[in-house]
C-alpha cells in the first residue's frame, strides 16, 4: 500500500500506544535532538499509526513522541492513521523507514523473525509482502536464530557490524565469539575472517586450535589449496604432500574393497604370480617415502621412530 494514505487528525500524546516500539533500536541522543527541534520549529510530519482494538498504536514517529513527552505543554501530535491488519502493520514499519534513512538490518530481522514465527508466514509469502527477496529473509532470520546471545548484543549496540555478523552465522554459536574477539584483537579484514571461517569448518580440534592461534599464517599455508585436502597446520609443501598421499590411499583402500568383494573378482594362480612384482614394487615405493619424509629411523615394520 501507499504509506501516505490515511486520515490526518490531532491525537492526544498520552493515547498513542508503543506495542511495535521492540521493533525498533533505542536512539536517545535522536531523541533528544528531535526535543529540540520540536522546541525550535515544530512538528513538521505527522507520525503514523494504525487502530488496533481502542487504541492508536504507533508505527513511525517513535522519536518524536518522545521527544514530545519531553517538551513541557506539549499535549498532542499529527497523526495519519492506517488502516492495516497486524502483517501489514509490521510491514509499514519498515516501508516508512526507508523513504526517510536506511533501517539497520537487526530491525529489519526482528520484523522478518515476528511475520514468519510470529504471524505464521511462509518465508516466500514474508517476502512478497516486503518486497524483497527470499535469500533476503532468510538471512535476517539467520541474524536472530543462528548467533549467539554475545554476538546479537553486540550487534544490538552497533559494536559488531551487519556484514561481519552474517559471517558468524556460518559457525555454531559457539565459536562465534572466539572468533568475534580473534577478529578484533588480529584486526583481521572481512576477507581474512571469512577465510578463517572456511577453515574452521569441519577442522578437527588440533586443527581449530592452530587456526584460532596463527590465523595468518594458517591462511598463508593453506592459501590457494582445495578447501577439502588442506590442513592449516601444514606448510604449503606438506599439504602438497598430504593431497598425494591421501590420493594414493584413498586408491588402495577402494582397491581392497574391491578384493573383499567375493565371485567375479577372485584372483587365480597366475594373476596372482604376474602381480606379485607390481605389488612389492608398491610396499618398496611407499617405504621409500616413508623414509624420504620421517627419516631412516623410520622402520617399516613399526611404522614409527626407532
Amino acid at each position: 500500500m501507499a504509506w501516505n494514505e490515511g486520515v490526518v487528525r490531532p491525537v492526544s500524546v498520552a493515547a498513542l500506544g508503543q506495542r511495535y516500539r521492540r521493533y525498533r533500536l533505542a536512539d536517545p541522543a535522536a531523541e533528544e535532538a528531535m526535543a529540540g527541534s520540536l522546541r525550535r520549529w515544530g512538528q513538521l510530519s505527522p507520525v503514523v499509526a494504525c487502530a488496533c482494538g481502542e487504541q492508536l498504536q504507533l508505527l513511525d514517529g517513535f522519536k518524536r513522541l518522545a521527544a514530545a513527552r519531553q517538551v513541557a505543554g506539549w499535549t498532542t501530535l499529527s497523526v495519519r492513521v492506517l488502516e492495516v491488519d497486524e502483517r501489514t502493520a509490521k510491514a509499514a514499519i519498515l516501508g516508512l523507514n526507508r523513504e526517510q534513512r536506511p533501517v539497520r538490518e537487526l530491525e529489519e530481522a526482528w520484523i522478518v523473525q515476528a511475520l514468519v514465527r510470529d504471524d505464521g508466514l511462509t518465508q516466500v509469502e514474508a517476502a512478497h509482502l516486503l518486497g524483497q527477496h527470499k535469500s533476503w529473509v532468510c538471512r535476517r532470520l539467520a541474524l536472530l536464530e543462528r548467533l549467539s546471545v554475545e554476538v546479537k548484543e553486540d550487534l544490538r549496540l552497533g559494536l559488531l557490524g551487519p556484514a561481519l555478523a552474517r559471517q558468524l552465522t556460518r559457525l555454531p554459536a559457539g565459536n562465534q565469539q572466539a572468533l568475534l574477539a580473534l577478529t578484533r584483537r588480529q584486526a583481521l579484514t572481512a576477507q581474512e575472517v571469512s577465510g578463517v571461517i572456511d577453515l574452521l569448518q569441519g577442522a578437527s580440534e588440533e586443527q581449530a586450535a592452530f587456526v584460532l592461534a596463527k590465523p595468518r599464517q594458517a591462511l598463508a599455508q593453506t592459501r590457494s589449496l582445495p578447501v577439502a585436502l588442506r590442513d592449516p597446520r601444514l606448510s604449503r609443501a606438506g599439504n602438497w604432500l598430504a593431497r598425494h598421499l591421501s590420493g594414493a590411499l584413498e586408491a588402495l583402500v577402494r582397491v581392497e574393497n574391491w578384493l573383499r568383494t567375493p565371485n567375479e573378482r577372485e584372483l587365480g594362480t597366475s594373476d596372482r604370480e604376474i602381480l606379485e612384482p607390481l605389488l612389492t614394487r608398491v610396499g618398496d615405493q611407499a617405504g621409500t617415502v616413508a623414509e624420504l619424509v620421517l627419516g631412516p629411523a623410520f622402520t617399516r615394520t613399526g611404522g614409527s621412530h626407532d
